[in-house]
């Protein structure tokens, strides 16, 4: 067969054949991610707390003869994701990506926030996190491969008045992908993050409406335009890829820019 250098580069990337978990699959950067990855080749398992969505989804991803199914999990409930983990490792036979994607934000005064407020940011964004991040690596050490993503954010680097639970939960998964680096990567398991910027999802709706915020995250951002789910994609099949195999520890921006260039009191 004569060589064709677009075949060649989408074998590289190929994720043919592997099982990959997305929490946060329901709707915006994770519903998108995991449809990338279910396009290069993988089974993906489908994870969040709504069923009616994930079954919507999985019915799309299946119509267009994709490998998909979900999980029905809360991804803040530790005997909840070792339940699921176990589930889908015994369904399938391995896990060989894992990315954590499921995560909450909270826009408050530090004086006005409650305990469980803040408890409940960090449980899902940075415990829960944890809490699958060692279930995966549990069953990927027994193939010594894996590879692990982090949705990690601008907020993993700098910091904003009025979201305090959710940039200490970024900036504390940015810790704990570094970490996990170094101790897995031994054992063929890579651990890296993708830090999205300001992007066009539920999350940020209100400020997308908001003409002055619209207008400084454009005349911010090198790239003046609000980030799509879709610009993540790119990001994730290749961490995920076998082409990313020497690349542990790592956060890879998703900005346009932003956090280059930025000042940190440039929004308020």
């Amino acid at each position: 067969m004569e060589y064709s250098p677009a075949s060649s580069l989408c074998a590289m990337f190929s994720l043919q054949g592997q099982v990959a978990v997305v929490t946060g699959a329901s709707r915006g950067l994770g519903k998108s991610m995991a449809t990338k990855l279910a396009e290069v080749g993988a089974h993906v398992v489908l994870v969040a707390r709504s069923q009616d969505q994930l079954e919507a989804n999985v019915a799309e991803l299946t119509q267009r003869h994709l490998k998909a199914s979900f999980k029905v999990v809360d991804c803040s409930d530790e005997p909840a994701i070792n339940t699921a983990m176990a589930a889908i490792f015994e369904e399938h036979g391995k896990i060989d990506i894992l990315v954590n994607n499921a995560g909450l934000i909270m826009r408050k005064p530090a004086t006005e926030t409650t305990a469980p407020e803040w408890l409940g940011i960090m449980d899902i964004n940075l415990n829960g996190a944890f809490y699958l991040a060692r279930e995966a690596a549990r069953y990927m050490e027994k193939n010594k491969y894996g590879r692990i993503i982090n949705t990690l954010s601008a907020l993993s680097v700098f910091g904003r008045p009025g979201i305090h639970a959710y940039t200490a939960s970024k900036h504390g998964l940015h810790g704990l992908t570094k970490s996990l680096a170094g101790e897995l990567g031994s054992k063929g398991i890579t651990v890296n993050g993708i830090g999205p910027g300001y992007m066009k999802t539920d999350n940020t709706a209100a400020l997308q409406t908001n003409p002055e915020f619209d207008t400084l995250v454009r005349s911010r951002t090198p790239v003046p335009r609000w980030g799509e789910p879709e610009d993540m994609d790119a990001a994730v099949v290749f961490l995920c890829s076998p082409m990313a195999g020497y690349v542990n520890g790592h956060m890879l921006m998703v900005d346009g820019g932003f956090t280059s260039t930025v000042c940190n009191h440039a929004l308020e």
